[in-house]
């Protein structure tokens, strides 16, 4: 379903008419029968925004049972406003987005602008001097926010637009709305489902545009980062890379795939000539699916599950 809004805009003389479209497309949904609006108090929303894609999840909070998956691809937006122009245009047509009573909402955000910080060297007023190591931020237009881990001793430092930031605020003025990193959620999925993978594993998330690297050992989190990709050798390049730079044996170790990937995918079978030991992740075992999420394949959407877990 391609849903389309046109804003056009009015000139005098002889200047043409201006259109400028702000387009969207919801290519996934799933809803579980057991939704009831009678029961929205129980419901946690989590809300992911990128640059160019949008998800909505909603679980019940008393069963952990997933109730509902949206996945929307958004036209390519030029400003942060655009962006949100985008957005509330979603809202705007949707039924549910704009209730104000839900359990909790928590927003999580994906972009490149974030650091990780252990405990040890944390310090909540150092937060802005932290990230502009790895990143520009413009106080004037970006709000810096951080997310102390649950499951790793660590903190994710991330900037996000204000703009963004205060239109979920607006949109939920009655809820104390809950920002959160991709990375934060990733990093939390992985720790909370590390007995269901191979011990010294090296995990991807293949998101769009993007490609997440993580390792765990017995202590927690040993590394995380994420890689730019404009072409399919990209992630080649970057996985041996690190395979490398942590000496791990490309030939030996084991590799868990997340994502957007299909398992008979010509991306599956390019990785499969280079990285032998390559199996697929599973579900969040936390959380609770009916049979019509068996449409989704188990390794599509961990970082939005995951995002649940960011309390």
């Amino acid at each position: 379903m391609v849903l389309e809004r046109t804003l056009q805009l009015q000139v005098t003389g002889n200047k043409k008419l201006e259109t400028t479209a702000i387009n969207y497309k919801l290519i996934k949904k799933i809803k579980d029968e057991r939704f009831s609006v009678d029961d929205i108090e129980h419901y946690s929303l989590v809300l992911q925004i990128g640059v160019r894609d949008f998800q909505t999840c909603i679980i019940d909070g008393r069963t952990n049972q997933c109730l509902l998956l949206e996945d929307y691809v958004l036209a390519a937006a030029k400003s942060n406003s655009a962006l949100i122009d985008i957005i509330d245009k979603v809202f705007e047509e949707h039924h549910l987005l704009k209730v104000g009573f839900w359990k909790n909402v928590r927003i999580s955000i994906k972009n490149n602008k974030f650091c990780q910080v252990p405990d040890a060297l944390f310090v909540p007023e150092a937060v802005v001097d932290y990230l502009k190591i790895n990143a520009t931020i413009d106080l004037e237009t970006e709000k810096v926010l951080y997310y102390k881990g649950i499951k790793c001793n660590g903190n994710t430092v991330f900037a996000i637009d204000k703009a963004i930031y205060n239109f979920f605020i607006e949109v939920y003025p009655n809820i104390d709305v809950e920002f959160i990193h991709q990375s934060a959620a990733l990093i939390e999925g992985v720790l909370e489902n590390k007995s269901n993978v191979p011990d010294n594993a090296v995990l991807l998330y293949i998101d769009r545009f993007k490609l997440h690297i993580l390792t765990i050992n017995a202590s927690g989190l040993q590394y995380y980062n994420q890689f730019p990709i404009k072409q399919f050798s990209d992630y080649i390049k970057y996985i041996m890379l690190v395979l490398k730079g942590l000496g791990y044996s490309q030939t030996k170790s084991e590799v868990v795939l997340w994502g957007y990937i299909g398992k008979q995918s010509p991306h599956y079978n390019e990785f499969y000539k280079y990285i032998k030991n390559i199996s697929f992740g599973d579900r969040p075992s936390y959380l609770k699916f009916s049979f019509m999420f068996d449409e989704i394949q188990d390794h599509h959407f961990f970082d939005v599950y995951s995002a649940y877990l960011c309390d």
